[in-house]
């Protein structure tokens, strides 16, 4: 059964006529149901609120389907501690996930809880790691928005299925994840930027402010500069992601060294020197490769030669 202060709000929400706010009530009621694994009373609810009464199963089914395309669900397996987080944005993270844990104390004194994070910085420092750490410490599915099949060159096409994809996951418990959020929410005020642009934008903009708080809203970004002021704005956290420092890269290289078998041709302190500038994901690629050959050449794998290998392969890309 659904809380009783969801069922107190969803009563004055019909007696005062409004209809808005009786809608995102009654998608968090959806929510609670799913996540309950009610999924027959979540689906039918939701089949009632999205189609106006006007559906059939064969709609409800056609629907799902072009959602699917929409967005892709990702399992999610990696865990906080598996990170190597500065204390700004481990905090940050934290704090995040403590709130939807305890969302109940929260509500019990008129507060929601926090539910739009926006990460930014340079590739490979864990902007997609932090939404899937996030997922996987509140136990709940993280769904990734296609960008291949959400542009479209027709007029108004890309909006409405923005739309479709929204819809989805209001009714679900779930963290949604907008890579390269640049793609979607550019600056407006870009006069080389078409109509078509904007108006895209400014239903993406609406959608977020529908967003009920058990919607784990996360967008990344590599070019911050580029979007647009109003989504900006909307989120409620912001957290830059830096390249890592010289303490972080060992901290890093020894989690990566435990894991894939000890012993990655140099000490983590070496290794952090030589792949100065390196980030998280090179870091990461760095020590696969070094032991997917040591496999490979086993049982006479020389591990040093192996890495020394790498290093100077990776010295001379950066160099070109």
């Amino acid at each position: 059964m659904a809380r009783a202060d969801l069922l107190l709000d969803l009563v004055t929400a019909e007696k005062q006529g409004d209809r808005e706010r009786f809608k995102v009530l009654v998608e968090s009621v959806i929510a609670e149901e799913r996540a309950k694994q009610h999924h027959l009373l979540a689906d039918r609810l939701s089949e009632i609120i999205t189609t106006t009464g006007q559906s059939s199963q064969g709609m409800s089914d056609d629907r799902t389907a072009t959602v699917h395309d929409l967005v892709y669900k990702v399992t999610p397996e990696r865990r906080l501690n598996d990170m190597e987080l500065a204390p700004i944005p481990r905090r940050v993270v934290t704090e995040l996930i403590e709130e939807q844990q305890r969302g109940d104390l929260l509500r019990s004194y008129g507060i929601e809880p926090r539910n739009r994070l926006l990460l930014s910085g340079p590739p490979g420092n864990g902007k997609t790691t932090i939404a899937e750490v996030i997922a996987a410490e509140l136990m709940l599915p993280l769904y990734v928005i296609r960008y291949e099949n959400i542009i479209s060159s027709f007029l108004g096409e890309t909006a409405a299925r923005l739309d479709d994809a929204f819809e989805f996951v209001r009714t679900r418990r779930c963290v949604l994840f907008f890579d390269e959020l640049d793609t979607i929410a550019k600056e407006r005020s870009d006069e080389h930027e078409t109509g078509e642009i904007k108006r895209v934008v400014s239903t993406f903009l609406l959608q977020i402010d529908r967003l009920p708080a058990h919607v784990i809203f996360i967008g990344a970004t590599n070019h911050s500069e580029l979007l647009d002021r109003a989504a900006w704005r909307r989120f409620q956290i912001k957290v830059k992601l830096a390249t890592p420092t010289r303490a972080q890269a060992v901290r890093f290289l020894e989690k990566l060294a435990s894991r894939f078998g000890g012993d990655l041709g140099y000490t983590p302190r070496t290794l952090a020197d030589k792949l100065a500038g390196a980030s998280f994901a090179e870091l990461e690629e760095f020590a696969l490769d070094v032991r997917r050959r040591a496999i490979l050449e086993s049982p006479d794998a020389n591990m040093r030669r192996i890495a020394r290998e790498r290093i100077e392969h990776r010295r001379e890309q950066v160099t070109q």
